[in-house]
């Protein structure tokens, strides 16, 4: 089969795309057939170092994927063949205390593919069964695979960190990017009020059009300024952010008391200054959130297809221009996802 793998760490010179083994399925996984997939920040990751994620090379990249169903058990009673399907990319063991009580993304063994073991950007992929679901019906296959990292991690961090209610605001950072644009989606379809920050004045002007309440040009206004200047000096209830130390600082100091940081990513660095005073006198709750579990997964499914929720797709690219694709991401100009078409 077709495929993009690395053959080692550097830049794009060793992403390449060529032939890869098919995948054998085993008894209680679905063989899927790939239409399409999106880029993440772990994809490049992947290609720079990988460092701290046990894989062998060649590694498939690809974290999400949707489908069609071409192999499953006879006895399986959710999935049947020429299904359209999206797929959750990390497999659990199901046997520990975590994933007893359904807590699969906390399993200490959890395997992600893309990452221990080859991913999406492939034609063809076997999972276990519980790792497939029925794709919404109002999607196409580009935007139904976006949905399998950005909006799950989006959808935790919200719904079930922090809490949200539905009168509540929202601040969120880096608009434009994948979790942040799903955390706008999903807030304004749940009746909440969102704040949105970028550096590039022309994101925030396509956030206000989907519905922001507020926008915050970071490269020029104080950014806890211009968030209390906007709720009136109270602050906001949840503050969600995935670049780490460079706005830490300002998120802190842009909560209401008693309000929730949640935060999934430190690509600024992972060393902010605390300011502990703040958190206990204020009572500010800050909390470490990555992707979601199958329970979580199937919610959010369950949603996007009752409010008809579409993800935002940047720009499209084959599996041949890869390389393009994977500038594009690293760019940081993108709106949305990067969408990989991966077959007919």
């Amino acid at each position: 089969m077709k495929s993009a793998y690395i053959t080692g760490h550097g830049g794009n010179e060793v992403v390449k795309v060529g032939e890869s083994p098919m995948p054998i399925r085993k008894p209680g996984e679905v063989l899927v057939q790939l239409r399409a997939a999106t880029l993440n920040r772990i994809d490049l990751y992947m290609r720079d170092s990988g460092a701290g994620i046990t894989h062998s090379l060649p590694q498939i990249l690809g974290l999400d994927g949707s489908g069609i169903v071409l192999e499953v058990d006879d006895s399986e009673t959710v999935l049947s063949p020429q299904q359209r399907v999206v797929i959750h990319p990390g497999i659990a063991c199901g046997r520990c205390e975590y994933c007893q009580r359904g807590e699969s993304v906390l399993c200490a063994s959890i395997q992600y593919i893309g990452e221990h073991r080859d991913g999406t950007f492939a034609d063809y992929i076997c999972l276990p069964a519980a790792n497939v679901f029925p794709m919404p019906e109002t999607l196409d296959f580009a935007q139904a695979a976006a949905l399998g990292v950005n909006h799950l991690t989006a959808w935790r961090m919200l719904f079930t960190k922090a809490q949200f209610k539905p009168w509540e605001t929202v601040l969120i950072f880096g608009i434009g990017g994948g979790v942040s644009l799903a955390a706008l989606q999903l807030v304004k379809l749940a009746g909440g009020r969102a704040i949105v920050t970028s550096r590039d004045p022309g994101k925030l002007q396509r956030a206000l059009k989907m519905g922001a309440d507020a926008a915050v040009h970071s490269e020029v206004e104080d950014v806890a300024k211009a968030v209390m200047a906007a709720t009136d000096g109270r602050g906001v209830d949840v503050v969600i952010e995935n670049v780490g130390q460079a706005v830490w600082t300002n998120a802190l100091r842009s909560l209401a008391r008693g309000g929730r940081i949640v935060t999934c990513g430190a690509t600024s660095g992972d060393q902010p200054y605390a300011d502990l005073r703040r958190i206990f006198i204020r009572q500010l709750q800050i909390f470490g959130s990555t992707l979601g579990s199958l329970n979580e997964y199937r919610d959010l499914l369950g949603f996007v297809a009752r409010n008809s929720l579409r993800p935002v797709i940047d720009s499209h690219y084959s599996l041949q221009d890869i390389h393009v694709a994977l500038d594009r991401l690293a760019s940081g100009s993108q709106f949305g996802k990067v969408a990989i078409a991966i077959s007919e």
